[in-house]
């Protein structure tokens, strides 16, 4: 059963309709995945869908997620080390903090406030919109974990210092 706002519309609908796009089972369902698991590969995606629609495929899925970002519902962030992961907070200038033990990723707002919030010392002529930044770290789990434990490790993006 679809859930509704207090105008008795299903919000996921009326996002995927604002953004001129068709509402299908489909499109209901992935959304309906991201909301409830933000952050989450398209894999992911596909197993939550998979329960309400059995027969859909990894390949619908991300032409599912390939439209909603297009149409900017949708956005994809690419950790390195990591699988594409897909968020429905679109619109604003915020950033990521990441676990490098456990992959558990998190929203956080820009210092500044608008993009973007950081300026390269030399543009080169680019006229500069935006700028991704990714806070690697442990989150307060794995900070809490015994030392002897071995947990899996996310490499954070390698420097480019040529």
């Amino acid at each position: 059963m679809a859930v509704t706002d207090a105008t008795g519309m299903d919000p996921l609908a009326a996002g995927i309709r604002s953004a001129g796009l068709k509402v299908t089972a489909q499109r209901l369902a992935v959304l309906q995945a991201l909301a409830d698991a933000p952050h989450a590969s398209a894999e992911r995606v596909l197993a939550a869908v998979r329960g309400a629609l059995p027969g859909t495929s990894l390949q619908a899925v991300y032409g599912v997620l390939t439209a909603f970002t297009s149409a900017g519902i949708v956005s994809r962030i690419e950790p390195a080390g990591s699988a594409a992961l897909f968020e429905r907070r679109v619109g604003d200038n915020h950033h990521h903090l990441i676990c490098t033990a456990c992959g558990a990723v998190r929203d956080v707002d820009c210092v500044v406030g608008e993009a973007p919030c950081l300026t390269p010392s030399d543009a080169q002529g680019f006229s500069v919109h935006s700028a991704e930044v990714t806070f690697w770290g442990l989150c307060p789990s794995c900070r809490a974990e015994p030392a002897t434990t071995e947990l899996p490790h996310v490499d954070p993006a390698p420097s480019n210092s040529t």
